[in-house]
């Protein structure tokens, strides 16, 4: 009888273990021109072609970077040029209505004004111009919102409903209104 030539680890199948790897990096010919090589092993290999083929329809990092910078110097001026005009018609309203000056830094005061003024501009259309009430009850509420000169309370209040005016402005507690008496 003639031994076995067989190990116990041969089972029979073939298994190639010097396979060549998954292509780990890739040649990026991006959107904007530029190719670029890429490192991809920190993800799956069976998702790595897709996603060197969503690089390629997108612009390569450096140029994603500077329209980046291009877009937020836009923004930033766009931003500053509409919080002037807000803060422009925020001053000429509280002056239209004879709204006492808020209280706070400087940058609340600011800020509770614009606040300030949408809130009382959209319940105003809200109750008045939309709703049933009259002008005397509009009046009452408009005394009420003179009385609120903490910056912070019209800040808090931003995102509430015009409708809520009212009941918001009787809400508020005597740290919200001014007091002749300093040490209270």
């Amino acid at each position: 009888m003639k031994p076995q030539n067989t190990s116990s680890t041969n089972s029979g199948s073939r298994i190639q273990r010097n396979s060549p790897p998954s292509k780990k990096f890739w040649t990026i010919a991006h959107a904007c021109g530029h190719e670029v090589e890429r490192d991809l092993s920190d993800r799956p290999a069976d998702r790595r072609a897709g996603f060197a083929e969503w690089l390629a329809n997108q612009e390569c990092t450096d140029c994603w970077k500077a329209t980046r910078v291009d877009r937020e110097e836009v923004k930033a001026a766009w931003l500053a040029a509409k919080r002037a005009e807000e803060q422009a018609a925020a001053g000429t309203w509280s002056a239209q209505y004879r709204m006492p000056p808020l209280e706070g830094s400087e940058r609340g005061i600011a800020w509770g004004e614009r606040c300030r003024h949408q809130l009382v501009s959209a319940a105003y259309t809200a109750l008045v111009l939309e709703g049933d009430m009259d002008d005397d009850a509009w009046q009452q509420i408009e005394d009420a919102a003179r009385t609120i000169t903490r910056a912070g309370w019209w800040i808090d209040n931003r995102a509430s409903e015009p409708d809520d005016l009212p009941e918001l402005l009787a809400a508020a507690t005597s740290g919200d209104r001014p007091c002749e008496n300093p040490f209270v």
